[in-house]
């Protein structure tokens, strides 16, 4: 087993599996330091949905995906884009995307996203218990409405897949949709309930966790780009940034949508491209939501946060470009109403509009584990729409991978060279 090392261990990107790695390896007595070229407030983990949902276990890459996609693509307010450039990454991530798009990838990829989404909420659960962080832990299931009879028939066919894997999923109707909602009127053919499903707050959970690791002697080096690496052999043995050079013992690659060009740096290819998505709030709403919501057709979601409601969605594969496309904001705002009709939103100012990045892998499986290329280098990145959904079990395998011990669950699908 690795010991702790007096250099420490330097943590690129200070995101939910950043932070999540942070935590579980000073938990095991390292020495730790992030790094993050933004505020630690700024990044893909602030203005998510928060959702935590073992329900995932599909993943982005499957079956008919690609011909919903270029349908999608043609409409300027649709939930799907894909920015037209001419870069080689783009195009390998593409066909490496449509290749993975079978149902054989889909069946080996079921039990592997839930063993580690089932993990990650038993450490959520342990963390909300343990009484050093608030971050408004519900568990109150996940409702996946629709409005049409192809989506009813996708949803009965995924509800069944869910309950044969040992992920609960209930068919309701209509009526058994709006009992669960009493506040709000639901206009829906139907829903999928995953009563295993939960939500926090996203920010709190941030803000949480930096607080926490601070007092515990974690360094953070906030607002400095990692520029390059110093290596020595088949060693990292330090990060460079603008403000100086810090010498590490391990690397720990958390770099969510810029993770490629970090690996550029050390010499190898990740196939990855960044999913932007937006959110907004809207404060103090008339009809409050009880229980998070996916709409279906309209491809966003509602989620119960600190009094009020976040609205979430789209998928824009951009690279790293984060300006805020309006179009695909009114696209979210106009499907709401569809499903919550008494629920009056208006088309936010752009100020006031969260935009993030998601790291999204070619085959919708994250990528967790070493580096053939170096023997102190570790990935964690590529979780998609699911990073805050699996920070916690990340964090721990990042951390149990480090101190060479046997890793809570089979990170074979995960492996950062599957491409190579």
């Amino acid at each position: 087993m690795t010991q702790p090392s007096a250099f420490g261990t330097g943590i690129i990107g200070g995101g939910i599996i950043g932070l999540s790695s942070a935590y579980y390896l000073h938990r095991a007595g390292y020495r730790v330091t992030v790094f993050d070229q933004n505020r630690l407030t700024d990044g893909c983990s602030f203005g998510n949905a928060g959702m935590v949902v073992p329900s995932h276990i599909i993943p982005l890459a499957q079956p008919g995906m690609m011909a919903k996609g270029m349908r999608w693509m043609l409409k300027s307010t649709s939930p799907f884009y894909v920015k037209p450039r001419l870069d080689a990454e783009l195009m390998r991530w593409g066909w490496l995307f449509y290749r993975h798009s079978t149902p054989a990838h889909v069946a080996r990829a079921i039990p592997a996203l839930r063993d580690i989404s089932l993990l990650s909420k038993g450490l959520y659960q342990e963390l909300a218990a343990g009484g050093n962080f608030d971050f408004g832990w519900q568990e109150r299931g996940l409702l996946m409405l629709y409005k049409t009879a192809p989506a009813e028939r996708e949803m009965a066919e995924e509800a069944d897949v869910a309950n044969r894997s040992g992920v609960e999923a209930r068919v309701l109707t209509e009526s058994q949709v709006q009992a669960l909602e009493p506040d709000v009127r639901v206009d829906v053919r139907g829903a999928v309930f995953y009563p295993g499903d939960a939500h926090l707050n996203p920010g709190e959970l941030v803000r949480a966790l930096v607080a926490y690791l601070r007092k515990s002697g974690v360094q953070f080096v906030e607002e400095q780009a990692v520029t390059g690496f110093r290596t020595r052999g088949s060693r990292i043995a330090g990060v460079q940034t603008a403000g100086g050079d810090y010498a590490v013992d391990e690397v720990i690659v958390a770099g969510g949508a810029w993770s490629p060009g970090l690996a550029k740096r050390l010499g190898f290819s990740l196939p990855l491209q960044g999913g932007k998505g937006y959110s907004f709030m809207l404060n103090n709403p008339t009809h409050p939501v009880r229980v998070p919501a996916i709409m279906l057709e309209a491809r966003a979601t509602a989620t119960p946060m600190g009094g009020g409601l976040r609205f979430a969605g789209t998928l824009e594969v951009v690279g790293t470009d984060q300006s805020v496309n309006m179009n695909r904001v009114r696209g979210i705002v106009a499907g709401i109403g569809q499903y919550y009709p008494d629920i009056r939103v208006e088309v936010p100012p752009v100020e006031t509009v969260w935009r993030g990045l998601r790291p999204c892998s070619p085959d919708g499986l994250p990528y967790i584990g070493r580096v053939r290329r170096f023997d102190n280098l570790t990935l964690a990145t590529g979780h998609g729409m699911m990073g805050l959904s699996l920070g916690p079990a990340t964090g721990k395998l990042v951390a149990e991978t480090v101190a060479g011990r046997a890793p809570s669950l089979d990170l074979a699908p995960f492996r950062p060279d599957r491409f190579s």
